[in-house]
């Protein structure tokens, strides 16, 4: 128990009774480490083909899988090419039971740094709209970044507060995902910081702080829709405290039994006010299962008014929209759609459709980053290429992942090819990293210098 706050001890002490010892043990063991494969690239199957990690399933999570402790997948070209998202496993138990379905209209509420966000993206197939919020601005920029990564197409990554996103979403989502700001209890195993930034007074802050946001979170859900609330907290205040207070305001909502739930641990309605349906809500014990910390609840929209709001008429100008036609005809094998283009200080978006109107909300990407327009000519965005696939492009080049010319590219060097002349895909396997541009034998670099690797 070295390292963990006093008065925490004391508190999971009384609460854990004849149990605590085995919990306390289980920060004696190491964290558990996680990836997920991104299935908007690749199948699961074809991953474990080509993986070159020693992988164990997550139980609750089919495209979950553990990594063994010395393995550093982080640093290998296959998560450059975002065919999965490093994830701690217990993380991994909230996108399986929001379950969006392709088509829908789903927020994440907190989304940052984006491993909820983007397991919920695969769900949705690329179809529907899915709303990515976070309010700090730098950590939107890391989730709009991660989006892009994994390929995301129909995502609109916003940074703005609960109640203004509120004013401008009413009734409009069918899911959301509070997986709300709390005081990290879950991830003082995993993370140090956690544990020296953590005070007794911050479940109680965290705790004013997430009714309110849950609160916001009502008003934009449609009758009938579905909303998991998630803490990686043990506190009780910030978990079961927190859902009763709400459910007491709204009637409306119930909590449904939650989707693997034989696999956790039930929650305890006495650590709130004894609501009994408190038990359907689950808790994630490191010393009952192979994850860090965590407390999840599935709740239904029962009751409500439908919500009134006119579709974004999206425009963007002609001949913008022209340039980035000329470039789809000769560079890419597929057409692309003639509506929902913005034009944004020169950078062109398309936007999912239906959307409301975005006017006068802070945004990071209102839509798929296309590309920019510069001197009347159209130069396509990383994340553009982030989401093909190597059919969908004229011109590709592939490496193996041990190709020096991978890790070459990577640094921003320009490779001598003889190819045709013109943008070209530059992919590990099949998988896009980037673009480059083969001129007079030569492949110039356009990875973007922001990413690349010394």
């Amino acid at each position: 128990m070295k390292g963990l706050p006093q008065v925490f001890i004391s508190r999971m002490s009384k609460l854990l009774g004849d149990e605590a010892a085995l919990f306390f043990n289980s920060y004696t063991e190491p964290k558990t480490t996680g990836l997920r494969v991104n299935t908007l690239k690749i199948p699961v199957a074809e991953f474990l083909a080509i993986s070159p990690f020693r992988l164990e399933q997550v139980a609750w999570a089919p495209q979950g899988f553990y990594y063994q402790d010395g393995e550093s997948p982080g640093k290998h070209v296959f998560h450059t090419a975002g065919l999965y998202y490093i994830q701690e496993p217990s993380a991994m138990s909230i996108a399986p039971a929001l379950a969006p379905q392709p088509g829908e209209r789903v927020l994440d509420l907190c989304a940052a740094p984006g491993g909820k966000a983007t397991h919920l993206a695969a769900y949705m197939e690329g179809r529907g709209i899915l709303v990515a919020n976070e309010f700090t601005a730098s950590r939107a920029k890391i989730l709009a970044e991660n989006i892009e990564r994994l390929g995301v197409r129909n995502a609109v990554v916003l940074n703005e507060t609960p109640a203004r996103l509120a004013a401008a979403f009413p009734g409009w989502f069918d899911r959301i995902l509070v997986d709300a700001p709390c005081s990290g209890e879950g991830m003082f195993r995993k993370d140090q910081a956690a544990c020296e930034e953590w005070s007794p007074e911050s479940a109680a802050h965290c705790a004013v702080r997430q009714l309110d946001i849950l609160e916001e979170a009502a008003k934009m859900l449609r009758p009938g829709g579905k909303l998991v609330y998630s803490t990686c907290t043990f506190a009780p205040e910030e978990n079961e405290a927190v859902l009763d207070g709400f459910l007491a305001r709204h009637p409306e909502f119930v909590i449904r039994p939650f989707p693997n739930a034989a696999l956790f641990s039930p929650a305890r309605p006495e650590w709130g006010q004894g609501r009994s349906e408190l038990q359907h809500a689950v808790r994630l014990w490191p010393h009952r299962l192979r994850g860090e910390g965590h407390f999840a609840a599935l709740l239904e929209k029962t009751d409500g008014p439908e919500p009134r709001w006119k579709p974004f008429q999206a425009k963007a100008p002609a001949e913008a929209v022209a340039l980035f036609q000329s470039f789809v005809r000769d560079n890419l094998s597929t057409a692309w759609p003639a509506e929902h283009y913005l034009l944004q200080g020169g950078h062109l978006y398309r936007l999912p459709d239906p959307l409301p109107d975005l006017k006068g909300l802070k945004w990071v990407r209102p839509g798929l980053h296309l590309g920019e327009l510069k001197k009347n000519r159209f130069e396509p965005s990383h994340t553009l290429a982030m989401t093909l696939q190597q059919a969908d492009v004229v011109r590709s080049v592939s490496f193996h992942p041990d190709d020096p010319n991978i890790h070459r590219y990577l640094r921003g060097e320009t490779l001598l090819m003889e190819r045709e002349p013109g943008w070209t895909l530059v992919c590990v396997l099949r998988f896009p990293l980037g673009w480059g541009k083969v001129v007079q034998g030569t492949l110039k670099n356009h990875y973007p210098k922001g990413l690349r690797i010394p």
